[in-house]
């Protein structure tokens, strides 16, 4: 019996429970509704770059549902995702944002693409099995959340909170839905495919202020990786507090090597100082071995430089990054939030290029509504410029317009 054909049973045994067994099924119960719309405008400013400009408007739906759990010691549940995402504007010669899917041949986007999840869940004590449509968020397998749909994968998930403090997670991966497609792939790693992505791990805290934790995850024939990784956040005074987050990756190759020999080791480093309505953040992230940080598609690295374009995750990049964040909160203008990075990265290596250089900057300027029929609905404006030298050659200028709402429907 296959996953799908679990979880299907899972929802149908819940369903056909007496009323009474029922009753914190329904009760803590929850269900939302996400509206996002995206707006990106990307100009390729490099000499001989496929396209001019990328760009594209849509807007996404979001609805969500999460069931309690039934009475007694074993407790049935049942969650469900539905997304929707619409073409508001683009064309064949301005698409490739990551916005919208586009046809193989024709390579022209979509008028709308959609996905439905069902996850069967048990609970017993304080550990709970989910089976169906998941979206993980762990230092090996992270989900995309950064267009008009989220990614999503098809697995198994267990997740233990036992022992006090101590957070255990364990499952196994087998298809992706990715961010801009209705349809459901393989596992992989670049144009890798493999059957599975199996990962544990667990993080445990040893002070209210500090957690460490461990994770190792396989994809099947391709790699396998090693994490670990500690946190660390400190009341300095009124006002003041210091943030350490240190993460550290061992990937290698794995079985019958799929994508080839993989060799890296990927140290991450960052720190982040709030001083009243100000925060000030500096990161380093340092890359060892002949080849580039791997993750699985449809997913995102775990990595303290991961920002809005690039991921300086090529082969032997080093990069640093320098943040400030403030909140207008501070000047009598709650809502406005105002952030600027800027990440440098040196050393690159591809098959042609040695010592290549990237560089990024971003800026953020949000404002949620604080009252009145718009209360709560976001507006973003994202702006961003990516340069790369010393052979590499991508240049792009970039904005992103996004405005969200979050509708609670019980």
């Amino acid at each position: 019996m296959n996953r799908t054909h679990l979880t299907s049973a899972a929802c149908l045994a819940t369903l056909a429970l007496p009323l009474p067994a029922l009753a914190d099924f329904i009760g803590d119960s929850h269900a939302k509704l996400e509206l996002r719309n995206h707006y990106i405008n990307r100009d390729f400013r490099q000499n001989n770059a496929p396209q001019a400009k990328a760009e594209e408007w849509g807007q996404g739906f979001t609805a969500k549902f999460e069931s309690g759990f039934t009475e007694g010691p074993l407790g049935f549940g049942v969650d469900a995702l539905g997304q929707l995402g619409i073409k508001l504007d683009s064309s064949r010669d301005r698409r490739n944002t990551g916005l919208l899917p586009f046809g193989p041949n024709s390579h022209e986007p979509v008028d709308d693409y959609s996905e439905l999840g069902l996850t069967g869940k048990l609970r017993l004590g304080q550990s709970t099995l989910r089976l169906g449509t998941l979206q993980p968020n762990l230092p090996v397998v992270v989900y995309n959340d950064t267009r008009l749909l989220a990614s999503t994968f098809q697995g198994g998930l267990l997740t233990s909170q036992d022992i006090d403090g101590l957070t255990v997670n364990a499952g196994r991966l087998s298809r992706v839905n990715l961010r801009d497609s209705s349809g459901r792939d393989d596992m992989g790693y670049g144009a890798a495919v493999s059957d599975h992505l199996d990962f544990g791990g667990a993080s445990y805290a040893l002070s209210p202020e500090t957690s460490v934790s461990y994770y190792y995850a396989k994809l099947q024939d391709i790699y396998r990786q090693q994490f670990v990784g500690l946190v660390d956040t400190r009341a300095l005074g009124e006002g003041l507090s210091l943030r350490s987050d240190l993460r550290y990756f061992d990937s290698r190759e794995d079985g019958a090597e799929r994508a080839g020999s993989i060799d890296n080791r990927n140290f991450n480093a960052m720190f982040t100082l709030g001083v009243r309505a100000h925060k000030f953040t500096a990161a380093w992230q340092q890359q060892s071995g002949d080849s580039a940080f791997p993750f699985v598609n449809g997913g995102d690295p775990f990595t303290v430089n991961l920002v809005t374009y690039n991921t300086f995750t090529r082969a032997g990049l080093d990069s640093w990054q320098l943040r400030y964040d403030y909140s207008f909160a501070a000047l009598g203008i709650p809502g406005l939030t105002f952030m600027t990075r800027y990440t440098d990265g040196r050393h690159g290596e591809t098959a042609t290029v040695s010592n290549g250089r990237e560089r990024e900057r971003d800026t953020d300027l949000t404002y949620v509504i604080q009252s009145g029929p718009f209360k709560d609905v976001s507006l973003r404006w994202r702006n961003v410029t990516f340069r790369s030298g010393n052979g590499l050659t991508n240049a792009v200028d970039e904005n992103r317009l996004i405005i969200g709402y979050t509708l609670a429907l019980w």
